[in-house]
């Protein structure tokens, strides 16, 4: 009997920052790959530390039809929401394609929605707001293309561990080792239940203790300072006009235009993917 073939795609989440073992990273797809069944698991890690969509349909997608896994997880969005070229039909077509490619293989869909950035990094309302926005969007999108597919999909955009602080790294936007292994114990139930999954479930316990208050002040004053001046040279100035639009709207009480508009361009971008499987030119 062959392996059983598990392919891990996305970005840093994925690839397991907030989880370090040894000089490297392990994160919750590798905790859970151990979980998966008594036969033998080949794991590949394919995730890439601010990969985006279009990273992940250009470079990770051909790279993960080659291995023709059984089961692939798919956890990708938080990266564009945060880029000034965030597009969510973009996001809804890359993302559509890349959970066709692996089910049109037979492979096992793994999904998950994310909690909102700027809600994680403790933002102020008017820079948080367009954040959550963009983010609720991406999370509709992969609701809706989840159900489409069949994936199994994993709701970790709420819940008591958002605001649990044992769950989370140092930078507040990766979980910590504690938070990666809730992700495995709650996708393996899923697999479970699904019938998908017959190995012994990951232990929730770390096995390290949870990041300290200096160890925060250090990532800032050292990784942190290098990651936030990467995320404002290309967000900032578009997300200060964002703010800017918000608060506008706020004086005005015309708040409501904003997610009205939101929510109608995440309907076009569903829309237009229905349209485009009903004409074969547009496949």
């Amino acid at each position: 009997m062959r392996p059983v073939r598990f392919v891990a795609l996305g970005d840093s989440l994925t690839e397991g920052v907030g989880d370090p073992v040894g000089d490297g990273w392990r994160g919750w797809a590798a905790l859970l790959a151990g979980g998966l069944t008594e036969q033998t698991v080949e794991f590949t890690n394919l995730a890439v530390s601010g990969a985006q969509t279009r990273d992940v349909l250009e470079r990770q997608l051909p790279a993960g039809l080659a291995l023709r896994p059984d089961l692939v997880s798919v956890v990708i969005g938080v990266n564009d929401t945060l880029r000034c070229t965030f597009d969510i039909h973009a996001v809804a077509s890359r993302l559509d394609r890349i959970y066709g490619s692996f089910t049109g293989q037979g492979a096992v869909l793994l999904t998950a929605c994310l909690p909102d950035p700027g809600a994680m990094l403790g933002l102020p309302g008017a820079l948080a707001r367009p954040l959550a926005r963009r983010q609720r969007a991406v999370n509709t999108v992969v609701h809706a293309l989840s159900d489409r597919y069949g994936a199994v999909h994993l709701h970790a955009a709420e819940g008591a561990w958002l605001t649990d602080r044992a769950m989370w790294s140092a930078d507040r936007l990766h979980p910590g080792e504690r938070g990666h292994r809730q992700l495995a114990v709650r996708f393996h139930a899923l697999l479970t239940r699904a019938g998908l999954a017959d190995g012994a479930a990951p232990s929730p316990e770390p096995q390290s203790p949870a990041p300290t208050t200096s160890a925060g002040l250090w990532w800032l004053a050292t990784a942190g300072t290098g990651w936030v001046a990467r995320r404002c040279t290309d967000l900032l100035p578009q997300l200060l006009a964002l703010a800017a639009d918000e608060m506008r709207h706020r004086a005005r009480g015309t708040s409501a235009r904003l997610d009205l508009r939101a929510s109608a361009a995440v309907s076009a971008a569903l829309t237009a993917l229905s349209a485009g499987e009903r004409r074969p030119d547009l496949a």
